[in-house]
């Protein structure tokens, strides 16, 4: 299996929510193809965004670097963001890079990123 055919993303769109779920490897070769995915549900303020990352196995900083601009540009525009079942081993990276308490669980407040530079 290639590293591209190693990647996987599915969305869903309710009333009230988008769901993007992320598997597989995420670094610097599938960024892009992220950030086209969630460019456009960014801007929408209507529905909260919700990053699912449950059969997420490896990211690297160019993948940590698409969450937190996704949480600044929620941020700026007061949108609810989180991102939920993060694996225990791309948590201890989160930990590490300290952005673990900006990545709100579904159900929690949400923790400014104007603290995250």
């Amino acid at each position: 299996m290639t590293r591209r055919e190693s990647f996987q993303i599915n969305m869903m769109r309710k009333e009230d929510r988008n769901v993007v779920w992320i598997g597989g490897e995420l670094d610097l070769s599938q960024v892009a193809e992220l950030r086209r995915s969630l460019d456009p549900l960014i801007a929408d303020t209507g529905r909260k965004l919700f990053l699912n990352l449950k059969k997420l196995e490896y990211i690297d900083s160019t993948g940590i670097g698409v969450i937190v601009s996704v949480l600044k540009a929620r941020d700026v525009l007061n949108a609810h963001f989180a991102v939920e079942e993060i694996p225990l081993k791309i948590k201890r990276l989160f930990d590490l890079t300290g952005i673990t308490p900006f990545l709100q669980p579904a159900g929690t407040s949400v923790v400014s990123s104007s603290n995250i530079h």
